[in-house]
Parts: structure tokens; sequence; C-alpha cells
């Protein structure tokens, strides 16, 4: 990669080479294992705000929500009580000091003359630590619940929606006036006090050819796809060739469930306990609002058979020395700036990884200056 495309500096480990390690909140019921056999987490703000400020005293350097609309049901129902995304992230900014606070906005449900306000309120709230997740959009059930889906508007041309979106949003954040006719938006003289102070930090997990280059050409980050190392390694190098051809720095991160025991034996016990309990009719709701319950219902193929084990991501499963050398491969081969880190029990899990295993991250991979843990 061209070393004339420097990254941004936003105050976090990969702004001189280290790595960002960050936690996605559980802001749903059920958190990411779908499970009847899962340690309870009930999605409220109260278990959110506990687990936020074992976050910041762990020294993790970002907490993010996502936004959810409509739940996956099942014996559990997974997912069916959610709290919407950036209020919860405003809340959780007034309970912390310096941990970095992204909260997610779907682009075809908020106007980006009301998202730009939203975020740049975060900032304000936060002191300068908010960031913007974006999603484009891909549960058609979730939106067509209330009316919000745009028929006729396919992958593509929803990424088409999202870049007069983001970019509308970026001159709301920096101009006095904007005025941009698009297909999809349109700002006459469109005004927005108070500005972030600096441009809040935007990330999309936008894994195909174009949501790759959208989010090498307008975002800040972006959320990878891979489970193993050389997945990883394969889908950091193409983003980050992506952004050379644009010629901006993309930081590139992954999601990962940690699954802590004081043993390996204890954690793998822990994870086919999981998926012992794992709840059909949930997975049957959430292949239902994927658009993929009549062709894909009662076949095997990749993505049920991840799910199969319970967990909604790829993980890491080990005591904490075993997880420590896994993220560190993980961090190594694939090459990628940093973490999005999901516990099945954040509350028990968060301070043992903050003294077991983070110091040992922070020493493995210090950047080019040392950067302290929160910027």
């Amino acid at each position: 990669m061209s070393m004339t495309n420097e990254p941004t500096q936003f105050g976090i480990p990969s702004d001189k080479g280290g790595k960002d390690l960050g936690i996605f909140m559980p802001i749903a019921n059920g958190g990411w294992i779908i499970s009847k056999n899962k340690p309870e987490i009930d999605g409220s703000y109260d278990y959110n705000r506990r687990a936020a400020m074992l976050a910041e005293e762990a020294g993790v350097d970002f907490i993010m929500a996502m936004a959810k609309y409509r739940g996956y049901g099942g014996e559990t129902e997974h997912w069916n009580y959610t709290l919407d995304s950036v209020v919860a992230m405003a809340g959780l900014a007034e309970a912390t000091t310096k941990v970095k606070c992204w909260a997610t906005i779907h682009t075809i449900l908020q106007n980006p003359g009301v998202a730009a306000k939203m975020i740049a309120t975060l900032d304000q709230i936060s002191g300068g630590r908010a960031g913007l997740n974006l999603v484009t959009g891909s549960y058609k059930q979730e939106f067509s619940q209330m009316g919000a889906w745009p028929e006729g508007v396919g992958h593509d041309a929803r990424y088409d929606l999202a870049y007069e979106w983001i970019r509308a949003i970026k001159k709301l954040w920096s101009e006095d006036s904007v005025t941009q006719k698009g297909d999809y938006f349109e700002l006459e003289d469109c005004e927005s006090w108070p500005k972030p102070e600096k441009k809040p930090f935007t990330v999309c997990a936008g894994t195909s050819e174009k949501g790759m280059r959208f989010s090498a050409e307008e975002m800040d980050a972006i959320f990878l796809s891979g489970g193993t190392p050389q997945e990883l390694a394969e889908a950091n190098n193409k983003a980050k060739e992506v952004a050379d051809d644009v010629g901006r720095y993309l930081r590139t991160y992954s999601m990962m469930t940690i699954v802590l025991g004081e043993t390996d034996q204890e954690a793998e016990a822990m994870a086919d306990n999981f998926r012992d309990g794992f709840d059909e009719g949930a997975l049957e709701g959430m292949m239902r609002a994927y658009g993929m319950i009549d062709k894909e219902i009662g076949k095997e193929n990749a993505f049920t058979k991840s799910a199969r084990s319970g967990f909604m991501s790829p993980r890491i499963i080990g005591s904490p020395e075993s997880v420590t050398e896994q993220m560190e491969e993980m961090l190594e081969v694939g090459g990628t700036d940093g973490m999005m880190l999901i516990f099945p029990d954040y509350h028990k899990m968060i301070p043992v990884f903050g003294t077991e295993v983070l110091p040992a991250l922070r020493k493995r991979f210090p950047g080019k200056v040392a950067a302290s843990v929160n910027g």
C-alpha cells in the first residue's frame, strides 16, 4: 500500500499503526448467541450501561451499538426487544469519559438532515467521541413492516442512495448551507447547527465489490467478514488495495465472539452447551429477515451450519492465554487494524479480558509510537 495514504487521526491506536479493540454492545435481548442455554442478556439500558463502564475500565477503544427494528422470535424471542442505537449511545456517552461511542443509522430510514444532527448531538454529548456506523439495509421484512422498504431499489442502488446520504451529511457537518439534488435526497439551502468539532468517525460493513468501494471512498473504516486468519488476510488485502486505488487510508476491522473460560476445556464446554440449546425457531426468523426462508430453509449450507453452533459471528474460544494467542494470530496474519468483540456474558467476561488478555495485545501491537489505551 502506498505510504502517502495516512490515516486520519481519531485518538485511537490505529492512528499510529496499533490495533483498535472495541465492543459490540448488546442492545438486543439474547446478545449474539441463539440458544436457550446462553447467559441472560436482556438488552436493557441498565445491562448496557454496566457493560460500557466495564469496557472503559478495561481500556478498550470504542463501543458500538447496532440498529434493529424487528427480532427473530423463536422460543427465546431472540432480538425481539431492542434499544434505539443513537439514543442508547448518547446515554452511554454520558456514562463514560474516554471510550469512543459509535451509533448505527440505516440510510433508508433517516433523512440525512436528521441523521447529521443526531450524530452532531452525540458528538457534543460525548465530547468529540462520536462515530457513525452506516448500514445500507438488507432486511426487507424489518423495513416493510413500517412501510419503509424502497421497492425497486436493489443492492447496488442502495449504495447509490448511501453515496448521496453520506456526502450530504459530511457537508452538513462542515458547511454553512447545503444544496444537493440527487435521485434519493434533495437539500435546498439546508442548514445544520451545531457542527461537530471535527468530522465524527465513520464505518460501514459493505463487503460486496460496490460496498467495499463505497467504504474506501467515503468511510474511515470497514468491517470485514472472515472466521480464520487466512480469510481475513484475503479480505483485508482486497480492502486495502481498493482504498489505495482511490488514494485513501481505510481502517479494517473484524468481528469476533470471545468465549473465555478458566481453561480451554471449560470454554469449550460452554460453547457446546450453547450449541445444545440452539433455537431453531430463531434461525428460521433470521433467515426470513434475510429473505432466505423460501429458498434455503431445510437445506444445510455454510450459513445455517455456522448458525447452528448458536453463534452469530466467528468466535475464539479458550482460556485467557489461549484467547490471547488466537487473537494475536488473527490480528497478525489477518493484518486488520482492529477487532470488535462480542461476549456471551459481558459483565463477567469484560473484566477478565481487560486484565488477562488486553495488556498482552497492547504489548504485542504497540504501533509506531506507543499509543495510549484511549488515544
